[in-house]
């Protein structure tokens, strides 16, 4: 029956003829969880459409959103958007005043909705230096309010105008232009088309076994992200009730309460999650603290499908009862799997997760891939840990001479907004140059090594995958981020943001007297110590020498790191120079 979905709104349109939900958006208040029903959310998508078409929005114009915090309006105004064949322009809440003047201009966005103080003063800042028309507050009942905003359309009746605009919206228009994060360069504008999109959702059902209808999700990456966005639509399709997390710092909480079936992650989210249980059990002690670290080995040695035999999976039941069954309620009690993407996640937690019954599929794909390209998933033999997985139907997925990922299919954007230069530089002959090295083995799995641009020569010729060696020392857990360097110089080093909580906890612990963490002799000795432990995985050439530590926290709002927290490499070289030059002393 989904072969009816053509189109991104029909997702939702899909769900309310087959299995309509009570519980479709599901946000909280005030204390209190408000729901909105799939026939609901369609309602106050119509009313948004006819507000839009009040304004004179034709097809093909662009609409920008920016919303500090996923909720259901963000959702009522994309699907008003795309309906009446206009194209959403999702910004990231974190850009600086400088970047929404950018990316405004280069999209010809007419309006802009927006929700917080600090987005509205940046741009209110910059509109007049762009072809914005109205900046509209979601989070107000002022004359630019939300209210107001509706109230445009109320007493017009453009339901048979929708409706015919929508029947002529073919699969191939486009319907979002998503500005990557930038971390390196200019934003480039990434032209989705609803099939590119919706093409994407049907068959990451299919590899995924999940019966969806009535089951919970929560809602917390950022939306303007192309992965959490694509999930918004998947659970629109399977009839997953989206929840929306109050904030990141209340998530633990929200998801204890929610007991979501699923969850999508990025991974730095799950090395926090696992981060913390691991604290928690190095404070017990005696026996639960012998059984707690015993239950972890157990779970990092977890092959799939009982490779390690009946002895392993017999110790492993017991460690699900007496340990690992806490870990799942912690996570709400309910998870059948969470899917990872946007990153590199570290083979260690998938195994430990999946050990503990919670299973962990990492996938992988870009922005320019709408986003997903392979996938892992425990049916069929599809699950092999230290790989992406298998690609997923209809995209093509082969490796050139220099070990560049190339992909073609469905999933391949319509190039980039005004820049048919940038876009006949990525997508040559059909396929789309990922700019990531990888490798397919013998069962057709996906493994990626590095980023083509990541990678670097020390002055001595030798090659380093900084990527590799980053995912190693983060497995410390004294060490939050780290950003291996030495392009061009005689040895890599390292530039680390230790874990400034444990770090503490652990100094006070041994009594030390600390002034500053970064510069503490105990601190760069415990360091140094893993470092060296890391050390002997690698070649003589990659291992590090030396090293520096941040005084700071690398976030994304203070620009360390994208909103989907990876590295800004550029950035934080640029932050952190003084400690560059103090390492090869410049």
């Amino acid at each position: 029956m989904t072969e009816k979905i053509t189109r991104v709104f029909d997702c939702i349109e899909y769900q309310n003829s087959n299995y309509p939900q009570k519980e479709a958006l599901v946000y909280k208040e005030k204390g209190k969880w408000i729901s909105y029903s799939s026939e609901e959310f369609i309602t106050i998508a119509n009313q948004v459409s006819s507000a839009l078409l009040t304004l004179g929005i034709k097809p093909n114009d662009k609409i920008a959103i920016i919303v500090p915090v996923n909720q259901p309006k963000w959702h009522f105004l994309d699907i008003g958007i795309l309906q009446i064949g206009a194209q959403n322009v999702p910004l990231y809440a974190t850009l600086s005043e400088k970047d929404y003047e950018y990316v405004l201009n280069h999209s010809d966005s007419k309006y802009c909705f927006i929700a917080g103080d600090d987005i509205y003063e940046k741009v209110n800042a910059v509109k007049s230096k762009t072809q914005l028309k109205e900046v509209y507050r979601i989070d107000e009942n002022s004359k630019i309010g939300w209210n107001s905003f509706l109230e445009l359309g109320k007493n017009k009746n453009f339901l048979s105008k929708i409706r015919e605009i929508k029947n002529n919206i073919s699969p191939q228009n486009i319907a979002t232009i998503i500005y990557t994060s930038g971390t390196t360069g200019t934003p480039k504008g990434v032209m989705l088309s609803h099939e590119n999109i919706v093409q994407n959702v049907k068959v990451t059902a299919d590899r995924l076994d999940l019966n969806g209808y009535g089951k919970k999700t929560i809602s917390y990456l950022p939306v303007s992200h192309v992965f959490e966005r694509v999930s918004g639509y998947y659970c629109q399709m399977m009839g997953i009730n989206i929840y929306f997390a109050e904030s990141i710092e209340l998530l633990g909480d929200n998801i204890r309460e929610v007991k979501p079936n699923m969850i999508a992650v990025v991974p730095r989210l799950l090395e926090k999650i696992f981060d913390k249980i691991v604290d928690k059990g190095s404070k017990l002690s005696g026996m639960k603290k012998k059984l707690f670290f015993w239950a972890l080995k157990l779970g990092e040695q977890y092959e799939p499908y009982h490779k390690n035999g009946l002895w392993y999976h017999f110790q492993l039941s017991i460690a699900r009862k007496l340990i690992f069954g806490k870990w799942q309620d912690a996570l709400g009690s309910n998870l059948e799997f969470m899917i990872s993407g946007s990153a590199p996640l570290q083979p260690r937690l998938i195994r430990v997760f999946t050990a503990a019954g919670i299973p962990v599929y990492e996938g992988y794909g870009m922005t320019e891939s709408s986003p997903g390209a392979t996938l892992n998933d425990l049916r069929n033999n599809g699950l092999k840990i230290g790989t992406v997985g298998k690609p997923l139907k209809g995209i093509e997925i082969k490796i050139a001479d220099d070990g560049e990922i190339l992909m073609k299919g469905h999933c391949i954007m319509q190039g980039y907004y005004k820049r048919d230069d940038l876009t006949n530089e990525t997508i040559k002959d059909g396929y789309l140059h990922s700019g990531d090295i990888g490798e397919i083995d013998s069962e057709g799995f996906l493994k990626i090594t590095d980023r083509k641009k990541e990678i670097f020569k020390t002055s001595g010729g030798k090659y380093i995958a900084p990527t590799v060696i980053e995912s190693e020392l983060k497995k410390s857990r004294f060490i939050e981020q780290v950003m291996v360097i030495g392009e061009a110089q005689k040895m890599p080093a390292a530039l680390i943001q230790i874990n400034f909580d444990y770090v503490n906890e652990w100094v006070n612990r041994k009594g030390y007297k600390v002034d500053n963490l970064q510069d503490s002799n105990e601190v760069r000795s415990r360091i140094k110590q893993e470092i060296d432990v890391c050390n002997k995985d690698f070649g003589k050439w990659e291992q590090i020498k030396k090293f520096e530590i941040t005084n700071e926290e690398w976030t994304a709002t203070s620009g360390h790191l994208t909103p989907t927290l990876k590295m800004k490499r550029k950035i934080i070289l640029e932050k952190h120079k003084n400690l560059y030059d103090k390492i090869y002393n410049l």
